[in-house]
């Protein structure tokens, strides 16, 4: 069977999703839980990475069973969990069609991104949210997210992994850039067609700089529209501590009723 899973995660002790040769991972993790369960190495692919800090709530990977298990998708679940720690759970497991790719038949991923304004950070949210004590200014705040939406070239948004070339292509789309009140601060949302490396966490680090007086809002405007004047980026990177990964959405599936045609992970 052709498995899709949805994972939760706390980042926060981890090194990020992806397998590194010496770091505890979220991929390695569940890799070994695989392996035990299906007693022989399974090979997880994920929608994309998250970096070392970044918490998810709706991350998706699919993997192929071993033939010669028959175990219900639903079992995977309970089965996988008992061998996880518990900062990692599979929420829900189910057999798509064998060209599902979790990373390449994805429609649109959702991150978000929690600021705490509080004067003292609560301890429940340590590593949970960014802390600024100093208030940042709604309007300008929603002015600075609203550059972003559309059809961009983000390379001023982008950190360097170190395999770029001249045909990298830094355009991307977000159909959702803004935020909401919540208790003790703001929550960030960014909706797109994908993201760069970094890319969310810079974008987040502009909008605060703009939101707190340090960044003029015609020149964030000028990162977002004219990327190729110059070597210029996104003044400060946020710290991985706010950011979640809360959905990633595909296709419905042949014959789904237009009433649940919206999905996600």
């Amino acid at each position: 069977m052709h498995l899709k899973i949805t994972i939760a995660y706390d980042g926060a002790h981890f090194a990020g999703w992806q397998i590194q040769p010496n770091g505890d991972t979220i991929q390695q993790r569940i890799e070994t839980a695989l392996a035990e369960v299906a007693g022989e190495p399974v090979r997880l692919h994920g929608s994309g990475r998250t970096d070392a800090g970044v918490h998810a709530l709706g991350q998706v990977a699919h993997f192929d069973a071993p033939d010669r298990l028959t175990m219900n998708p639903f079992n995977w679940v309970p089965a996988l969990n008992t061998k996880l720690p518990p900062e990692i759970r599979i929420i829900a497991c189910q057999e798509v069609p064998s060209d599902f790719h979790a990373r390449f038949s994805a429609l649109s991923k959702t991150y978000t991104y929690r600021l705490c304004l509080a004067p003292v950070l609560p301890p429940f949210l340590a590593r949970r949210a960014w802390h600024l004590p100093r208030q940042l200014n709604p309007v300008d705040l929603d002015n600075a997210l609203a550059l972003f939406r559309g059809s961009h070239d983000f390379r001023a948004f982008a950190a360097k992994r170190g395999n770029e070339t001249e045909d990298t292509d830094y355009t991307r789309h977000l159909t959702r850039s803004e935020f909401e009140a919540i208790e003790d601060g703001y929550r960030l949302i960014f909706t797109g067609n994908g993201f760069l490396y970094k890319m969310v966490r810079l974008l987040t680090g502009a909008a605060v700089q703009a939101a707190q007086g340090y960044l003029r809002l015609d020149d964030l405007a000028a990162l977002v529209n004219e990327p190729e004047s110059g070597e210029r980026k996104s003044p400060l990177c946020a710290p991985a501590d706010g950011l979640t990964l809360h959905e990633v959405t595909y296709p419905a599936p042949p014959g789904t009723p237009e009433s649940l045609q919206r999905t996600h992970s």
